[in-house]
């Protein structure tokens, strides 16, 4: 089967895998569809991703349709549309006893820890698949990067008429926006690139955008916004978080980067503020935003700007890496 390796750095290599013969107890065989590349991906690719090894075999934003199912517990069946949950948590540490199964303390990602779907079949297991049978391939690889908004916007206890601001419109920042709005919060969305702002306003009914450049007191209607959700995975940009929250504020940071995060901590206790990391999503994220898709309530495909398949990926992805071909989403087909 095709099969795409990251062997280091800037390296991706096309190679015949074989297929899986056996198919475990409590797994389907699925075949890759449909494959978004996300900014995880980019940082592997580039060299950056802290939870990472090579060589690998990435791809965690799937569209799949099942072909083999070993499951008698399982309603799932051959033919089946579905996405697939990525994260392969252990069920018994402290974190998946407390329903977290995202922070599992032996968490392993698929596409990151270990190999993911940049290939034309692989094992999942059945908890992991969630099945629509209304959603294209497309829409289906574009669950998971909206799970990672649904679950930030859950932490962060957005209450209705609360001045949110969102930082960073790159596909989490905008994956954000549409349960921040959900949840009733006033949002303002701040990027560094005109494009992507005017991408927001256009594709994302968000009628508040500013470049961060501009004063934020300055602004805002009212006051500081008392909710910030930094998307940027940038240290710059969560560090000035600290000074853009009101008094008694929260600030959660969806986006991460290696190194350390520093802040005055006068200013911290002063403010009272609450700081919240949030990773991946729970399987209620799923399920919930499937449903949310299925009812038109949101529309992701705009997100797709650029498209590839297996054997032109390997050209293709060096050139998108210039700021000047404006991407958001690249989805490869399989």
């Amino acid at each position: 089967m095709k099969t795409i390796v990251l062997e280091k750095p800037g390296e991706l290599r096309r190679t015949e895998t074989d297929s899986p013969s056996d198919v475990p107890q409590g797994y389907a065989l699925v075949r890759v569809n449909r494959v978004g590349i996300c900014g995880t991906d980019w940082h592997a690719y580039r060299g950056d991703q802290p939870f990472f090894s090579y060589p690998r075999i990435l791809g965690h934003e799937l569209g799949v349709v099942v072909e083999h199912v070993n499951d008698t517990n399982s309603n799932l069946k051959p033919g089946d549309p579905c996405a697939v949950e990525p994260y392969l948590n252990c069920g018994h540490c402290i974190a998946c006893k407390a329903s977290k199964p995202n922070c599992c303390v032996n968490l392993k990602v698929m596409g990151v820890h270990v190999d993911g779907g940049m290939r034309e079949h692989i094992l999942v297991p059945t908890a992991k698949l969630h099945r629509s049978g209304k959603l294209s391939q497309d829409e289906l690889a574009l669950v998971e990067p909206l799970s990672i908004g649904c679950h930030a916007v859950d932490r962060a206890g957005i209450t209705v008429g609360e001045q949110v601001l969102i930082i960073g419109a790159g596909p989490i920042g905008l994956s954000v926006i549409p349960f921040a709005t959900a949840a009733g919060g006033k949002i303002t969305v701040m990027d560094i690139s005109p494009s992507r702002l005017e991408f927001c306003r256009k594709n994302r009914s968000v009628p508040t955008t500013m470049d961060a450049a501009i004063g934020l007191k300055d602004f805002t209607p009212d006051d500081l916004p008392t909710c910030i959700i930094d998307a940027t995975g940038n240290p710059k940009s969560m560090t000035r978080c600290f000074d853009l929250a009101a008094h008694g504020g929260r600030i959660v940071f969806v986006g991460l980067f290696q190194g350390d995060v520093t802040f005055n901590d006068p200013n911290f206790h002063r403010r009272e503020l609450t700081l919240m990391a949030t990773r991946n999503s729970r399987p209620r994220d799923f399920e919930r935003i499937i449903k949310m898709m299925e009812q038109g309530e949101i529309d992701a495909k705009p997100w797709i700007t650029h498209r590839t398949n297996a054997e032109d990926l390997i050209e293709d992805v060096p050139k998108w890496l210039a700021p000047e071909t404006e991407l958001v989403k690249a989805m490869i087909e399989f």
